[in-house]
């Protein structure tokens, strides 16, 4: 019998493929070589469907964002910094995310989700950059970059390529204070 983790893993791959309008009981179900029937013994329809995927993608992501941030607080500035690179160059080649972006154009719970995980993804980046930036105001600027270059590159057409990411993120390393490197302010 599928399981709601099945559907939910399914309309996840969907969106990620092909964007929200393909997030469809029937095309889902035929994927997963089921009736619409099963759908129904998990979900009370589609928007509880809908809401149950968004759910799902904001826990992903901000479980994903708890083992970055738990990783890279072990770390010295520089390393966390080449970890936050690492981990940028993955994302870009996870459509997911930018899929989710798409939808939140069109849809408020979907804005809502990307919301709470851009926050949470900003105020972690804040306090990675609290660690070598005095000025709390110049460490949420400091955050900022990072963060919207991720969210640009993972938007942007033709794609960006993984190697120009690792070195902008190279570039920044080298821009932290006490990172070690030419510019770190050593």
């Amino acid at each position: 019998m599928p399981t709601r983790d099945d559907w939910l893993d399914e309309g996840l791959r969907v969106l990620a493929e092909q964007g929200a309008p393909a997030v469809r009981t029937d095309r889902i179900a035929a994927r997963l070589g089921l009736t619409k029937g099963s759908f129904h013994h998990h979900f009370a329809g589609a928007p509880d469907y809908r809401r149950s995927l968004l759910d799902r993608y904001e826990s992903q992501m901000l479980a994903a964002l708890d083992a970055v941030v738990a990783e890279a607080s072990a770390a010295s500035p520089g390393d966390t910094f080449a970890i936050l690179r690492d981990r940028a160059a993955s994302a870009l080649e996870q459509p997911l995310e930018a899929a989710m972006r798409a939808w939140a154009f069109q849809d408020d719970d979907a804005r809502a989700a990307q919301g709470r995980v851009d926050t949470a993804r900003l105020e972690a980046l804040t306090a990675l950059w609290s660690r070598v930036v005095d000025d709390p105001a110049d460490a949420r600027t400091a955050a900022l970059l990072p963060h919207l270059v991720v969210i640009g590159a993972g938007m942007a057409l033709p794609p960006v390529d993984r190697d120009d990411l690792a070195r902008l993120f190279d570039l920044l390393v080298r821009l932290v204070p006490h990172a070690g490197g030419a510019g770190g302010g050593d």
